[in-house]
């Protein structure tokens, strides 16, 4: 009897079922938000890594506490 089991066929599946990759674009995904946010508040776009930087060191500890917990933000 054949196992019915498939393993990934390319490197985009493996990314795909990752729960690392998963939390990069959940990450990726609130840095952009933020981003939004501050240049709207600044009237022209403060860039990636401004709000990167700003968002890691402001919001990044209490967003990876309430994701694990499963509380809304």
């Amino acid at each position: 009897m054949r196992e019915i089991h498939q393993e990934p066929k390319t490197e985009a599946d493996l990314a795909a079922r990752s729960s690392l990759y998963a939390e990069f674009l959940a990450e990726r995904e609130e840095i952009l938000r933020h981003k939004w946010i501050e240049s709207e508040k600044a009237g022209r776009d403060i860039g990636f890594e401004r709000a990167l930087i700003d968002w890691t060191r402001h919001h990044r500890a209490r967003w990876r506490l309430l994701r694990r917990t499963g509380k809304a933000a």
